[in-house]
Parts: structure tokens; C-alpha cells; sequence
């Protein structure tokens, strides 16, 4: 099988990465392949850090110099990027876990509490919320459905579904059950499907525009983590100690990657050439995206549940630990570190040369990665 990415150069990464000094969803974009635009610096400095509570697990997302995060107190946080101070926040009934998802002027985000909201940006006011059957624990999409020309929010729950929502009026469009918790961040492949892995080892392909299932393909173990998309091929980790590679198009599967009998909770980042993941192998692994071969392993301390942040020629993750780490993508040599001495199982956001964190002792840390 010969795949049309192999001769091309980084500019379909390019197009991927967000643009200009935003992150305004989970992994960068609808496809989730976990690149950001933009450079690093090779310095790791504190700017700030803000205080949410005992715990934290949510994921930041960015735009317009303001920063937003959940936490495990139920608080939907906005914060000054610059500053590192409180703006506004908005409470849920119980902790929020997702990372939030900001298009236009609204930002949505899931809870526990079983109901996905929607807050205008500027100052949390509530526009409506939809409710779920179980907790929400991943973020929501956006997409466009071409034919009925409306913007949609997407979303995985613990009540099995998947649920396509108004994004105006927060009112249902379709449900798509499962038969096991959805825990990942549906993905959004070539504007019109859906791509998604559940608890129940199926990783499912659902029409935008209603909901219908194209296809599913049995997967060897349950999904914990969400689907990276490029060029057709779907990559993800799994419970059963492999990364696996999926043309989409066919349910075929294109190669299978295992290191160490240890599962995947992290999702991958996919550049032109890589895929990238952490594992509970305390590895930082490399895969040749193409042939599914290694191409170099990191050797961390702590198990890696983060999902990795490709941004030029480096890649950012955390690990349990309690570190924030900086690695070249070429190789996989330490460019720099930051012990923060807790244990960082969320997404680092990168924007404009800065990255933004969230650690399990209820802190949000941001670091400037090119100081003056």
C-alpha cells in the first residue's frame, strides 16, 4: 500500500497547526494531530501559575490572550495570559476534566455533571447547556455539516452516546450509541465523518450530516484515547499495549507498533513523517508514521498518560513525575526540563512560543520557552 504523504513536505503539517497566537481546541485542530505553528525557544521559565483547587486534569485551550481550563472544582476558569490572573469563571455541578473548545465567540465545555455548556468568552455568561446521560470526561469538537450548512458541536459521554449538538441552541441533532463510555475527543475527518474509539475496543466512522454509521472496525482492546487523523489514516493507542494505524477508507488496519507490555491512555501527535506517543511504559515513543517502525524511544521517570505537542522541531509533554519536558523530534534528545514535582496528566497548550500546563496539584503553570 502506498500512501500519497510520503512524498510530501511538511506543508500539510502547516496547515494543520493552528494559526497565530491561538489553541482554541484539545490537540490544535478537528483532526487532532497535536501540532501548533510557531517555534520554541530552548529555555523553560516560569512566568505564572494559577491556583484552581486540590486537582486538576483539564487541558488548556487559548485565544485572544486569555487562557481557559476546568478543574476538579467544577469551575470553568478564564484567565489573563499575560498576567496569569482570574477574569471570570463560570461553576458546574461537579468537576469538569475536558478541556473547553472555543469557536467564535462562545467557549463549550463538558462536565461531569452529565451537561455540556456553552458561555460566551467574554464573560462566562451561560447561553445554554444540554444534557448528557453520564459524565463527560472528553472535550467536544466543532464541525460544519455540509448539507444542512449549520455548526455542530460533537461530543463523547459516559452514557454511551455520542451526541452532535446545535451549536446556537444546544439542541440535539442525532446520537450515536456505543456500548461502552466514550472517553476521547470525536474527531472531525474530511468535514462530513466522524472518527471515534470507545471502552467497547470498536473505533467507529459516523456521517457528520446524521449520524448513520459508514463503518466500524474491531479493535483489539478498549480505547481510551483519541483518534489523530491525516491523510485518511487514523492512529491510536490502546489498553491492549499497542498504537495502531487505520485506513479509514477501508477499515484495514496499516500497521501495529508494540514496545513494552504496557497500555496507551496518551493520544497521539502525527507530523508529516512521525506519530508520536507517550506510554505507561515511561516512554516518549517515535513511530515511523509510513512502515509503523520505531525511530527512537525517550526513557522518562514516570509513566507519560500526557498527549504530546509537536511545535517545529520539538515536542512537549509531561509525565507523571511531576515534569514538564522539551525533547528535539529528530531524535529525541532532552532539549530542557521543569520539575514541578506533581504528577501532569493533561495536554501542554502551545502558543506563541509559550506553553501552558495543567498539573494534578490544582495548578495551571505557564512557562515562556524564549525569555528576555
Amino acid at each position: 500500500m502506498v500512501f500519497a504523504f510520503v512524498g510530501q513536505s511538511f506543508f500539510s503539517d502547516v496547515l494543520a497547526a493552528p494559526k497565530g497566537k491561538e489553541w482554541r481546541q484539545h490537540r490544535g485542530g478537528p483532526e487532532l494531530r497535536g501540532l501548533a505553528s510557531g517555534k520554541l525557544g530552548t529555555k523553560l521559565k516560569l512566568s505564572w501559575t494559577f491556583e484552581t483547587g486540590d486537582f486538576l486534569k483539564s487541558s488548556a485551550v487559548v485565544n485572544e490572550g486569555r487562557v481557559f481550563i476546568g478543574s476538579d472544582s467544577g469551575k470553568l476558569h478564564a484567565i489573563d495570559l499575560a498576567s496569569g490572573k482570574e477574569i471570570w469563571h463560570f461553576k458546574t455541578e461537579m468537576a469538569i476534566e475536558a478541556a473547553p473548545l472555543l469557536v467564535g465567540d462562545a467557549v463549550y465545555v463538558g462536565s461531569t455533571d452529565g451537561f455540556l455548556y456553552a458561555l460566551e468568552a467574554k464573560n462566562g455568561k451561560l447561553l445554554w447547556k444540554y444534557e448528557t446521560g453520564a459524565e463527560i470526561i472528553g472535550a467536544a469538537n466543532h464541525a460544519f455539516r455540509p448539507k444542512a450548512k449549520d455548526d455542530v458541536i460533537v461530543v463523547g459521554s459516559y452514557d454511551n452516546y455520542v451526541h452532535c449538538v446545535d451549536a446556537k441552541k444546544g439542541k440535539v441533532l442525532w446520537k450515536f450509541e456505543t456500548n461502552n463510555y466514550v472517553n476521547g475527543v470525536p474527531t472531525i475527518l474530511e468535514g462530513d465523518k466522524v472518527v471515534f474509539g470507545g471502552c467497547d475496543a470498536v473505533l467507529y466512522l459516523v456521517g457528520l450530516e446524521d449520524g448513520k454509521l459508514v463503518r466500524s472496525v474491531e479493535v483489539e482492546a478498549p480505547i481510551a484515547a483519541s483518534v489523530a487523523v491525516a491523510d485518511g489514516i487514523g492512529y491510536v493507542g490502546h489498553f491492549d499495549n499497542a498504537v495502531m494505524a487505520f485506513d479509514l477508507q477501508t477499515g484495514d488496519v496499516v500497521w501495529t507498533y508494540r514496545a513494552k507490555n504496557f497500555p496507551y491512555y496518551s493520544s497521539p501527535a502525527v507530523t508529516n513523517k512521525f506519530t508520536l506517543i507517550g506510554g505507561r511504559d515511561k516512554g516518549l515513543h517515535c513511530i515511523d508514521r509510513v512502515t509503523g517502525k520505531g525511530t527512537w524511544r525517550f526513557a522518562a521517570r514516570g509513566r507519560i498518560d500526557s498527549s504530546p505537542v509537536v511545535c517545529g522541531d520539538k515536542v512537549v509533554f509531561g509525565t507523571m513525575d511531576g515534569k514538564l519536558h522539551m525533547l528535539s523530534l529528530k531524535d529525541g534528545k532532552e532539549v530542557v526540563s521543569y520539575e514541578i514535582g506533581e504528577s501532569i496528566s493533561s495536554t501542554p497548550c502551545v502558543v506563541d512560543g509559550k506553553i501552558i500546563v495543567g498539573c494534578e496539584d490544582g495548578k495551571v503553570y505557564a512557562f515562556e520557552t524564549n525569555p528576555k
